[in-house]
């Protein structure tokens, strides 16, 4: 007997564009280990990683249904700049990127040698420039912002990167060294100086 599971992502969102509602609950169950994974990797917050994850395929259906998909055989990854999109969206809303909390410890965070190595005027320089650098990245193409994201802020290989975003190395590669580039031009054309002495 002929099951629907053996069908690929781009045969069960055809029959759920044709109003089969079993075909996107096998998607979902084929890909929602590496979706939340992926998220929670990011997040770190299983609460949050979750909130995301519904978000996620939430925006999948109404994108699907809106016909914003097209079949070129990478749903997955598709999927996956979705989650990472909504994710860019809540750190934006919440400004968590370079903003340390002090609800969830024991200890005050604060209170830390950590934090008493630079002076005053050290710390707002590194942070100025830590808020300098986040701007311009946001100015590169979403592929190259998602590299940098990846490389710099999580610390992932780019054989991690090339599998999480289904490319290969070299594509990530040259996704990191355009960037790169990108970012010279940004700070030359913006005169900028992003060194703290």
């Amino acid at each position: 007997m002929f099951s629907s599971e053996n069908l690929s992502d781009n045969e069960l969102v055809q029959r759920f564009l044709n109003g089969d509602q079993k075909a996107f609950e096998i998607l979902i169950l084929r890909h929602k280990n590496r979706v939340y994974s992926y998220i929670l990797l990011i997040v770190k917050k299983q609460d949050l990683a979750e909130d995301i994850f519904q978000e996620t395929f939430i925006k999948v259906i109404r994108s699907l249904k809106h016909g914003r998909y097209t079949d070129n055989g990478k749903f997955i990854s598709w999927v996956l700049r979705i989650s990472h999109n909504l994710i860019i969206d809540h750190f934006r809303k919440e400004k968590l990127f370079g903003v340390i909390s002090n609800d969830s410890c024991e200890a005050d965070l604060f209170n830390s040698s950590k934090f008493s190595d630079d002076n005053i005027e050290d710390q707002m320089v590194a942070s100025q420039i830590l808020t300098e650098v986040r701007e311009l990245v946001k100015e590169l193409p979403p592929d190259q912002q998602q590299v940098i994201h990846m490389r710099h802020y999580l610390g992932l290989s780019f054989k991690e990167i090339a599998d999480q975003t289904g490319v290969s190395i070299n594509t990530a590669l040259g996704r990191m060294r355009y960037a790169l580039i990108n970012l010279r031009k940004l700070i030359r054309g913006k005169n900028l100086t992003l060194t703290r002495n």
